[in-house]
């Protein structure tokens, strides 16, 4: 039987004894984890935040949201609890660093990613430009659109402030890197009301060795000069003229790259009609295209067709893939 007057040395428990025990079963928080919290008090720069650690930890002002806080109250209030990234280890006093800015950008780079993965539009409103292009924000991130993507006749200073349409060009979270461009969502808005076998009426913008760009309706397509006759050609300069009004049929439509392929050769009755006889080629359009609409579909269904385009291929000139690709989008800027 155990003895009434235990002494209080016998009992004693020591602050080493309840350190000691603090410490058998204290969680381990390393950089990197995301662990929950509780804010119990709120500080002028900053806020101390219950983590079951033995010291209360620290998240600064500047760490408490991707986007500008001026102070504490705008992101936590007292007895919260939320998640928050554990960004670094403890310092002297035992006090960890945490961080909500970290876990919103993380998920940011998501989003963004599957944003691009998608070809989604995004708008956002232009809130600073320097001498290389506009700055927009995405997400919370901040993104780049490169002044050779901005379609506007606007000086870019006059931009902050306007909200645009834009498409994802890069998306590189490792080196910082998103890049957008406005002119790529301008002429995918204007090809989503286009269609193949369709003939539309536009104007020659630019003349190159290898064909014409025709401005239809503020997008540029590609009149190759493969497809302007029948007929043999030398350039397309003996044929048009910049300003010229054509009426032009399209053939493909490339909305990922942007790009419109145009044919006049398949709204001629007659080979050569586009050198010798070019009103009749515009007066009968609308019944060629119909033409060549029931060629396409018969080459859907399996129906032999003649295969005349393979022996043109073999013999077009070569097109130069930087150059084609400032004409098609420089037509988004008129």
């Amino acid at each position: 039987m155990l003895s009434q007057k235990t002494t209080a040395t016998e009992i004693g428990f020591t602050h080493d004894d309840f350190a000691a025990l603090l410490d058998q079963y204290d969680y381990h928080f390393s950089p990197g984890d995301v662990v929950a919290g509780t804010v119990f008090s709120l500080e002028p720069r900053g806020a101390l935040i219950d983590i079951g650690a033995k010291t209360a930890a620290y998240i600064p002002i500047q760490e408490m949201s991707i986007n500008r806080v001026d102070s504490p109250d705008e992101v936590l209030q007292s007895n919260e609890t939320r998640e928050f990234f554990i960004l670094t280890d403890e310092n002297e006093d035992g006090q960890l660093t945490l961080s909500i800015r970290r876990i919103e950008y993380m998920r940011a780079w998501e989003r963004v990613r599957q944003l691009q993965a998608e070809d989604a539009t995004v708008r956002s409103l232009v809130f600073a430009t320097n001498r290389g292009g506009a700055l927009v924000r995405i997400e919370g991130l901040r993104g780049f659109i490169p002044g050779s993507h901005i379609s506007t006749r606007k000086p870019k200073e006059d931009l902050v402030g306007e909200e645009l349409p834009l498409k994802f060009l890069e998306v590189d979270e490792d080196r910082n890197r998103l890049v957008l461009s406005h002119r790529r969502a301008l002429v995918e808005r204007k090809m989503n009301r286009l269609e193949v076998g369709e003939v539309v009426i536009g104007s020659v913008r630019g003349i190159k060795p290898y064909g014409a760009f025709i401005d239809i309706g503020g997008v540029s397509g590609l009149l190759h000069i493969s497809e302007i006759s029948h007929d043999h050609i030398d350039t397309p300069h003996s044929v048009f003229n910049v300003n010229d009004e054509v009426k032009v049929m399209i053939i493909d439509l490339d909305a990922e790259r942007g790009r419109i392929s145009l044919s006049t050769k398949q709204l001629e009755p007659e080979p050569g009609d586009m050198i010798n006889n070019r009103d009749r080629v515009y007066d009968m359009a609308e019944e060629m295209a119909q033409k060549y609409r029931e060629k396409m579909l018969a080459q859907q269904q399996g129906t032999p067709v003649e295969a005349e385009a393979e022996a043109e291929a073999e013999a077009e000139v070569s097109v130069p893939e930087v150059e084609v690709e400032e004409e098609f989008i420089a037509a988004a800027e008129e």
